[in-house]
């Protein structure tokens, strides 16, 4: 990745620039709450902070909402213990049931605290879950495993992945959108 050399000052938020091959500006709020500006070589300084100003109420009010957000995902150890030993309980055999279904054998199930993705599928087939998705319903958490272990035979989000999962489960649309929430 490109490390900023510049950046702008507005209203008291520090926005780094990070300039690319690219072909527009974008501004980015991560999930921290932290701008960042992507632009193209190019385009001016002068002409980016114009471009910040203008979208001054924008980046607040995302940047408050990240914060808030973010806020509201912090736990107690003894919460993350919690979570922990119950993800531990429940996916495993959720994993093992939906494993027969399909006919798709992960090589090792991990469970960890991951906050940007709810699974994920290694190269070698195991398969990890966050320990967050315990804080979802049943339904959904049964999405995520289908979800990963259908990436045992697709590392991609084909047409036939999404056919594989719909094959087992007809409804992963509206479970899905349970994982929105």
């Amino acid at each position: 990745m490109a490390v900023p050399r510049e950046k702008l000052i507005l209203k008291g938020l520090e926005i780094p620039i990070i300039r690319t091959n690219r072909r527009s500006v974008a501004i980015c709020v991560d999930r921290c709450g932290n701008v960042l500006i992507r632009s193209p070589f190019e385009v001016k300084t002068k002409a980016l902070n114009s471009f910040a100003q203008q979208k001054m109420d924008w980046i607040i009010k995302t940047v408050e909402k990240q914060k808030k957000r973010k806020e509201k995902l912090t736990f107690s150890d003894k919460e993350l213990c919690e979570l922990k030993a119950r993800a531990e309980a429940v996916i495993p055999q959720r994993v093992e049931y939906f494993s027969r279904l399909v006919g798709l054998k992960p090589s090792a199930v991990k469970i960890n605290f991951a906050k940007t993705r709810f699974g994920s599928c290694s190269a070698k087939n195991s398969l990890n879950f966050s320990a967050f998705l315990m804080l979802y319903p049943d339904e959904a958490i049964d999405y995520v495993v289908v979800h990963e272990l259908a990436h045992i035979k697709y590392h991609n989000h084909s047409k036939d992945f999404y056919s594989l999962i719909e094959k087992y489960m007809p409804d992963y649309k509206e479970r899905a959108k349970l994982l929105k929430k």
